[in-house]
């Protein structure tokens, strides 16, 4: 009897396992990725656990479109029909205060505290500086031949109209204006990784529970890999030395995010030397310190805002700059493919 008993309770515990492990496998979720390249100038990647590839379809699909409308509320280059956006304020703002999304409001007054941040190094008030230089490059690489710098008179002229506090909000009434009619804004130092951090944190509360997203050098991680509790993501940096077959590092990293500003992917060629994206609000030239620099945080949004300040000023002061900071590290490279690691920064490799 005793035997028949502990046989019975064996098969019991066996038809219990077997029915346990049925259940996790079928609320075990998947793994799924999606790549574009038709949002905020860059190709990005989505990469989420959900239930089936009909549901990721559908979550990628509202994810998207709210990644579009900050792309597009945030784009100074094209306007669109029923969208005041920051090419509406650089042409109308200046005629007036111009009513604009909440969002818009959200991004300024967060440039304002990276402004002061940076200590001016990364200025959305730049605008005027930039887009001569963002003409010169389009015409340097349309012809090549022809490609050449622009006149620093012109560059120091523009730079006369790049006061933070030339234009003025109105957060009750959602306006903004330009109180210097020769102010432009450009946001490429903050605007991505600004959405990326709004868009990722309402994916988290509204469609997954994990995710890698990376839009561009902007990668931001929620929830573990595998959907499991207690696996990290394997995020790699890029290596800026294109001849390198490897990542620049691998960090294991969750509900924080990797932002990586270089000189290696956006540049043109004038007299056999190439001239980045990156301008120096000091000397209005592209800056010159260092090939690529990578920050880890809790913020992609302060994270794409360091790592465009970081890229503008020698390393050892940037390394002063961030020991002081809690809860950031960074990994810079400079001319000669040198890295130089933040004290914390090997918690996460």
């Amino acid at each position: 009897m005793k035997k028949f008993i502990c046989l019975v309770l064996t098969i019991v515990i066996l038809m219990i396992c077997c029915s346990c492990n049925g259940s996790l496998n079928v609320n075990k979720k998947e793994r799924f990725s999606k790549t574009f390249l038709d949002l905020f100038d860059t190709a990005s990647t989505v990469t989420a656990y959900d239930d089936s590839q009909k549901a990721f379809d559908e979550h990628f699909e509202q994810f998207h479109q709210r990644l579009e409308e900050y792309d597009r509320l945030y784009d100074i280059y094209n306007s669109y029909e029923g969208v005041v956006n920051l090419y509406t304020l650089n042409n109308q703002a200046k005629d007036g205060p111009v009513k604009v999304d909440g969002r818009i409001i959200d991004l300024l007054e967060y440039s304002k505290y990276v402004y002061d941040l940076s200590e001016g190094r990364t200025n959305i008030c730049f605008g005027a500086v930039l887009s001569i230089w963002h003409d010169s490059r389009e015409q340097g690489l349309d012809n090549p031949q022809e490609a050449s710098l622009p006149d620093m008179e012109e560059l120091k002229v523009s730079a006369e109209h790049t006061s933070i506090e030339s234009f003025v909000i109105d957060r009750e009434n959602s306006t903004v204006y330009f109180a210097d009619p020769d102010l432009k804004l450009d946001v490429g130092a903050v605007a991505k990784g600004y959405a990326v951090r709004e868009v990722c944190k309402w994916a988290e509360e509204n469609l997954w529970s994990s995710g890698a997203i990376s839009i561009g050098g902007n990668i931001c991680t929620f929830g573990y890999k595998n959907d499991d509790g207690k696996t990290l993501w394997n995020i790699g940096i890029e290596n800026p030395d294109s001849s390198a077959s490897d990542y620049l590092a691998t960090v294991k990293i969750t509900d924080l995010s990797v932002v990586t500003s270089g000189d290696y992917q956006r540049y043109y060629t004038v007299d056999g030397k190439n001239y980045c994206h990156i301008i120096n609000t000091e000397t209005l030239m592209p800056s010159e310190y260092m090939t690529s620099v990578s920050v880890i945080c809790d913020d992609s949004a302060l994270g794409d805002a360091l790592s465009t300040t970081l890229f503008n000023i020698p390393i050892e002061q940037g390394k002063e700059m961030v020991e002081n900071m809690q809860g950031v590290e960074a990994l810079w490279v400079d001319k000669a493919y040198n890295e130089t690691y933040s004290s914390g920064f090997d918690n996460y490799i």
